[in-house]
């Protein structure tokens, strides 16, 4: 592969990872059952879904970084459709990691300070996040969920949150299938679903959870190219346990 080619290969996939729709889709997931996933949210620009997100603490969302888009930002809590009249919480204060500059080369997380603190109770519940940088087993089975498109050539949201069950990959494995790909992930980041399957995350939900076993360990980044026919690589998450300072630190600070 040519220089040329390679930079324009990354400027694409630097290009979808910022695009319109930006984030995830589930694909070939399942509508999620009434009464769970209570701390799944809809981070919306202007009244519009643009990506997922979780709450971590009455006060606090957790997402991506790349998911700050100009535009009035307002987030939706404990409804499983986003549609129609719905409450929305405002978003305070945007705080992105000091270190992001895009999804490729990582960093990508971002709190929400809600303007006003939720109520916990029947439908909104916060998840756990991991208590320290303790890795995750390979395999394990996870779950990530989301509102974006079902279905590669449908780019419109799922009125209803879609879930889909996945696998976690080996980080030095899923590195070495990305270089196939001329790409380097980014430090801080881990992988699941995509990869020799046809489930997993794709444009409309960046900033979901990848939920195993009750605790949500990572944040929807990336994938190759906006590809939900699944190219052989796979999903791109943030590893959340790299960030427990950061996150403790902001929640402190904000508060």
């Amino acid at each position: 592969m040519s220089i040329q080619h390679s930079l324009l290969l990354f400027l694409a996939l630097v290009a979808n990872a910022h695009a319109a729709l930006s984030g995830d889709e589930i694909i070939n997931g399942k509508k999620a059952k009434d009464g769970s996933l209570e701390y799944m949210a809809s981070v919306q620009i202007d009244g519009t879904h643009r990506c997922g997100g979780f709450l971590i603490d009455p006060n606090f969302v957790l997402t991506a970084a790349h998911c700050d888009f100009s535009g009035e930002m307002t987030v939706v809590l404990g409804t499983h459709g986003i549609k129609g009249n719905v409450k929305k919480h405002k978003v305070d204060t945007k705080i992105k990691h000091g270190s992001y500059k895009s999804s490729l080369t990582g960093n990508d997380i971002m709190l929400l300070k809600l303007v006003k603190q939720v109520k916990l109770g029947k439908g909104v519940k916060v998840v756990n996040i991991p208590r320290n940088d303790k890795p995750v087993q390979q395999p394990t089975k996870c779950s990530v969920a989301g509102w974006g498109s079902t279905a590669n050539s449908n780019k419109k949201a799922s009125e209803d949150l879609q879930v889909v069950n996945v696998t976690t990959i080996d980080t030095e494995e899923c590195k070495n299938v990305w270089k196939e790909a001329k790409v380097t992930l980014p430090a801080k980041v881990m992988c699941a679903g995509g990869y020799e399957t046809k489930k997993g995350a794709c444009q409309g939900d960046s900033g979901g959870p990848l939920v195993c076993d009750n605790v949500a360990v990572g944040i929807v980044s990336f994938n190759l190219r906006q590809d939900c026919n699944y190219p052989n690589v796979p999903n791109v998450y943030t590893q959340i346990s790299k960030f427990l300072p950061w996150i403790n630190e902001t929640i402190k600070v904000h508060s």
